[in-house]
């Protein structure tokens, strides 16, 4: 008996030992201990022979020439327009050559040219797609939520309705907003036609089918447990949804309000319809004059403009590049 009592004493000090507890207190070091990730095992075990060539290519080596092969058909594009910006002759003929000649006269160009109305076409463009992609997201989370948690008539009415919307492009629209802003100037000039309120307006109306769609299919990914949770305790509708299921969704809200932007930072044809006044205008009509004149298609200073247009794209893609791929493919799974 006392035999067994000593082992068993014996045992519980070495387990003690192993996980650094003193005096009844775990320490960092047992912690750590315990934590601690297993050791990766080697990539190459020694006296283990290597794939043949041939056979590597076969198996995983083709992929690297693929890979290589697709960045350097997305980044030839862009070193060709930047070589382009900071090249001073301003054609394209004598852009052939990358980076053959290095000057920021075409910056300085774009920047100053009639005043700086480049800045202000960039300001009003960074305006709309602003408030356009933030109401754009605040908006189909409300309306995904209430399909996805709501039971009311003409919910399934509504969802196919959303559906059928998506079948149709923007621009089969263009007559018909042309003239309801007409109507709507004679009415309320405010937001109606050559007015930023209402390019937001008509811009919200033409991106909350699709992406309500996208967010509806992420909700139903989320648990109605929890909400229901939330419904015990007294929240309501207006709490569960700002203080709950919004930072759950937060993914799914970074890339709409990302693809929103990029999609409203770069919208001509509507834009060129409503926006008559070059005051007005935004980055895309107003980049577009520069090349559109039959001798006056200055191509080295579209080139700059276009470069410095793409800067709040990038600086919002690194931002949110966290979210975007998991963003993409969560709501597709149910």
């Amino acid at each position: 008996m006392s035999d067994s009592i000593d082992r068993q004493i014996k045992e519980d000090q070495l387990l003690e030992n192993r996980m650094g507890r003193a005096d009844g207190v775990t320490t960092m070091a047992g912690i750590a201990d315990l934590a601690a990730k297993p050791p990766k095992p080697p990539k190459h075990v020694k006296g283990e022979r290597r794939q043949p060539f041939g056979r590597w290519f076969v198996d995983k080596g083709w992929r690297h020439l693929v890979g290589i092969a697709a960045i350097v058909f997305a980044l030839l594009p862009l070193a060709y327009v930047l070589s382009a910006s900071l090249n001073p002759i301003g054609t394209l003929t004598g852009s052939n050559q990358l980076f053959r000649a290095f000057s920021l006269d075409n910056y300085i160009e774009i920047l100053t040219r009639d005043e700086g109305i480049y800045l202000t076409w960039y300001w009003n463009a960074l305006v709309i797609s602003v408030l356009s992609s933030l109401a754009t997201v605040l908006l189909c989370a409300m309306g995904a939520y209430a399909f996805s948690r709501m039971r009311f008539r003409g919910r399934r009415t509504g969802l196919l309705s959303l559906l059928i919307l998506q079948m149709f492009p923007q621009l089969l629209m263009i007559v018909a907003i042309f003239l309801t802003m007409i109507w709507i100037t004679d009415v309320f000039p405010a937001i109606g036609l050559g007015t930023h309120a209402g390019l937001i307006m008509v811009y919200l109306g033409g991106a909350l089918g699709v992406n309500i769609f996208l967010m509806y299919g992420f909700f139903n990914t989320i648990p109605t447990a929890i909400d229901e949770a939330a419904k015990i305790d007294g929240a309501g509708h207006a709490r569960v949804f700002f203080t709950i299921m919004l930072p759950l969704i937060t993914p799914i809200l970074a890339v709409i309000g990302l693809l929103s932007f990029i999609g409203f930072i770069g919208e001509f044809a509507i834009a060129s319809v409503l926006l008559t006044d070059p005051k007005d205008q935004t980055l895309a009509i107003g980049l577009f004059q520069l090349i559109s004149g039959f001798q006056s298609q200055n191509w080295g200073i579209f080139a700059a403009g276009a470069v410095l247009a793409a800067l709040p794209v990038m600086i919002l893609f690194l931002l949110l590049q966290r979210y975007i791929a998991g963003g993409l493919i969560a709501g597709s799974v149910k």
